[in-house]
This record gives C-alpha cells, sequence and structure tokens, in this order.
C-alpha cells in the first residue's frame, strides 16, 4: 500500500478540473506518466515528497471519508482571501459585493439513484434529480466566484415509506425546491460571511416578501428581477405610478454602447402573504441597440435616482446573466464537466462538486490576471484571441505541466501582484 499525503490528493483532485481532463480516467490516461514532470510538480504544489502517483479510484476512496464539508471550507477560504486582499473591490455597487443566485441541474439519473433525488415526470417518463443552488460573486467584466451552494434534495425520510408508490403519491408530499434551498443557503452564506454586505440578484422568482425579508434580516441590499405577476399587486402599482413621475427618467447614450432609457419609482408598499409591510424600489430600462429593442426591469432596497440608476442597473441588475453565461455554462461546456457524474456516492459527488468550484475559481483568476492579459497584448490580441478558446489555454496548460517543472521563482514571494482585467 501506498500512504499519500491529504494535501497530494487535494491537488491531485483539483488538477482534475484545473486541467479539464473531463473525466476520473482521465488522470490516469494524462497525468500518470513517469516520463514527465507531473509527480515533481505535484509536490511543489502540495509541499510533499511522494515518489508515485496515485491512480483515479484513490481520489474517490480518499474523498469518502472526508465528505464535502472540508472543501466546502477550502472553496469559501479563497474568496475570504480575495475580499480581504481588495481584490474584489471594484466588483462592489453602492458597498455591498453583488451575488447572484440561481438554481442549476447538476446531476441526472433515469432510475432513483439515492433517497434525496427530486423526482420529476417529463413527457411520460419519470427522471430523478440533483439539482444544485448557487450564489457566485458577479461583476461587469465576467466573474462569477462561487461564494455558497445548496443542494436542493429531499431528506431522506421522505422515500422510506413504502407507501409511496408512485408518482402522484410522492410528490403528494412536498420536495425541496429552490426557495427552500435558498433559506438555508441564505443562512449559511450569513454564517460563513457575518460582516460582508452582500447586494443580492436573482430573476422573478425571489422577488417577493421571503427574500425581502431574509435580506432585512441579514442587512443584505438586494436587485431582483422584477416582472408582471410577480408580485402581480406591486407590478401594477409600478406600472400607474410610473406614469406620474415623468421627472423620474434619463436617457444615458455611450458613444459605443446602447441608448438606454431610465424610469423609475421610489417608495412603493408590499404587503406580503405573512402581513409584512416591505418598502421597495422599482427600475425600468429601455434599451435599444445591435439587439434590437429591450427592456428590463428590477425591485431593489436602493433608492434611487439620477447618480445611481445607471450603476445599479449595471453592476446589479444585468450582471444576473453572468451566472449563467460565465457560471453553469462555462462548468458545463468548456471541459468542466459539471453534469457528468464523477461519482455516483451521495458524499462523494458533493465533494467533487467544490473541488469545480475551487478549480473554476483558479481558472478564472488565471484566465482574466494581468499575466495572461500582459502576453497577450506582446502579441497585440486578448487572451481568447491567442489560444482561441478557454478548451485550448486548458490543454496548454496540461501540456506545461507534463513537460517542465514548475521553477523555484515561481513560489517565491515578491512585491508583484497578479490583477484582474479591467474589461472581460
Amino acid at each position: 500500500m501506498v500512504t499519500y499525503d491529504v494535501r497530494f490528493l487535494c491537488w491531485w483532485g483539483l488538477l482534475l478540473f484545473c486541467l479539464k481532463l473531463a473525466s476520473r480516467r482521465q488522470l490516469d490516461f494524462q497525468l500518470r506518466d513517469p516520463e514527465t514532470q507531473v509527480l515533481e510538480n505535484v509536490n511543489r504544489l502540495a509541499q510533499t515528497a511522494q515518489d508515485s502517483l496515485p491512480v483515479n479510484g484513490t481520489l474517490s476512496h480518499f474523498l469518502g471519508p472526508v465528505g464535502s464539508a472540508p472543501f466546502a471550507q477550502v472553496r469559501t477560504g479563497c474568496v475570504r482571501r480575495l475580499m480581504r486582499n481588495k481584490v474584489l473591490e471594484a466588483t462592489r455597487l453602492q458597498g455591498c459585493f453583488p451575488i447572484v443566485v440561481d438554481g442549476t441541474g447538476f446531476l441526472c439519473f433515469g432510475e432513483r439513484h439515492c433517497p434525496h433525488c427530486l423526482v420529476h415526470q417529463h413527457e411520460g417518463s419519470t427522471v430523478y434529480l440533483h439539482p444544485v443552488l448557487e450564489a457566485k460573486l458577479v461583476d461587469p467584466r465576467g466573474l462569477a466566484l462561487s461564494v455558497g451552494s445548496e443542494f436542493i434534495e429531499n431528506p431522506g425520510e421522505l422515500t422510506q415509506h413504502p407507501e409511496l408508490s408512485t408518482l402522484q403519491e410522492y410528490e403528494a408530499v412536498k420536495q425541496d425546491c429552490e426557495l427552500k434551498a435558498f433559506d438555508r443557503l441564505a443562512q449559511n452564506l450569513k454564517t460563513q460571511f457575518p460582516q460582508t454586505r452582500f447586494c443580492l440578484g436573482g430573476d422573478s422568482l425571489y422577488a417577493c416578501g421571503r427574500v425581502f425579508a431574509i435580506c432585512a434580516r441579514h442587512q443584505w441590499s438586494y436587485v431582483l428581477t422584477f416582472k408582471e405577476g410577480r408580485p402581480p399587486a406591486l407590478w401594477q402599482e409600478f406600472q400607474n405610478l410610473l406614469q406620474l413621475s415623468p421627472e423620474n427618467r434619463l436617457k444615458n447614450h455611450g458613444p459605443e454602447g446602447p441608448q438606454q432609457t431610465f424610469r423609475w419609482v421610489n417608495d412603493l408598499e408590499h404587503v406580503d402573504q405573512d402581513g409584512r409591510v416591505h418598502t421597495v424600489h422599482a427600475l425600468l430600462c429601455e434599451e435599444s441597440g445591435p439587439a434590437g429593442q429591450q427592456t428590463f426591469s428590477w425591485v431593489t432596497d436602493f433608492r434611487l435616482s439620477r447618480k445611481n440608476v445607471c450603476a445599479i442597473a449595471s453592476q446589479g441588475g444585468r450582471v444576473r446573466c453572468n451566472i449563467e453565461n460565465q457560471g453553469f455554462n462555462i462548468q458545463k461546456h468548456s471541459g468542466l464537466n459539471l453534469e457528468h457524474a464523477y461519482s455516483t456516492d451521495p458524499e462523494v459527488m458533493k465533494a467533487f462538486y467544490y473541488l469545480l468550484q475551487i478549480a473554476h475559481l483558479f481558472l478564472q483568476r488565471f484566465e482574466m490576471g494581468s499575466l495572461l492579459r500582459d502576453l497577450a497584448e506582446a502579441y497585440q490580441t486578448t487572451p481568447i484571441g491567442l489560444f482561441g478558446s478557454l478548451k485550448n489555454m486548458a490543454q496548454r496548460l496540461l501540456e506545461c505541466f507534463r513537460y517542465f517543472q514548475l521553477g523555484a521563482a515561481a513560489f517565491e514571494k515578491g512585491p508583484g501582484q497578479i490583477r484582474l482585467c479591467d474589461s472581460g
């Protein structure tokens, strides 16, 4: 038997995603070659002295007893370090870090995978799902850093009753859902970041008294998508008062960007289903440009004026798409392979999920950092223009890791800093 240092195996798991190998088996095919520099490089990263490389099954065997919670803490620690080092100061909106929450599909099975599966019937077939609710820190440059995750899953006892023999009987028992998961996610975020001011973004599902109350309790702000019907009475009042507030209008015609017209109403009163009274403000943005005419609207706790509507729209409202475009889509389609079942063990698959989130944080720092930007500028292009795609960047990273030793200079602490690019 070979005993591997914990740090070595943690890096082995991170490399699976940092190098975008797409499956555990590729660890054996791409990295377990004694003629390469892989062993030396992993030892340097982990500050260990291993004399052999593990097989892919060793990683899964290691993650089982360790569980997912320690990796969630590592992810949180990475974000905290970036915040404390002022790396993310440019993302702040009105002093708050903007985070967007949204759910996404994680794993899907054709038969019940574990007692925690959500059950969904689609076109006559039944599927068993493991979605997850993510909170990502976003900004207009394209960042989408995971700061919190909550798995949307049923408690195990829900399926321990033989009388739940059909889908209809199963759905009669209330399944877990996105808003329920948000209650848990918000509490975990407050525990992990007790003094941090967040500005919550999300789709119209979150424009409700339940979320307004949570944000007020945690002293967070919010800029949430506002649509007709969510909530209907508040939307109708907003539309009526817009006609009575012609002075609340601002046109923004940038030299290169689209033409925007902002209209807003302050001090709207909303009484939720639990009788709680919330005072909110609503913003409408009509935009015309190459993509045609578009209309956006948001509900927020920021009092609106000519001085802040542009920032609230761009840094709080419009960046919501980052969680989908730079977050979930990148993690699903650029080689990170989010929807691949790296394990079927419920706890191990969560550990792999957190490893993916940490690796994606590292990759975003690499892809948007000043080192790569300066290299691309030497060739009068951008990093994407230099390499062709994010997948190609990962391929070059893999080749370097295989065939070149990490030099001692890379680990020396010096006065230099690697900064994020000013634009996405």
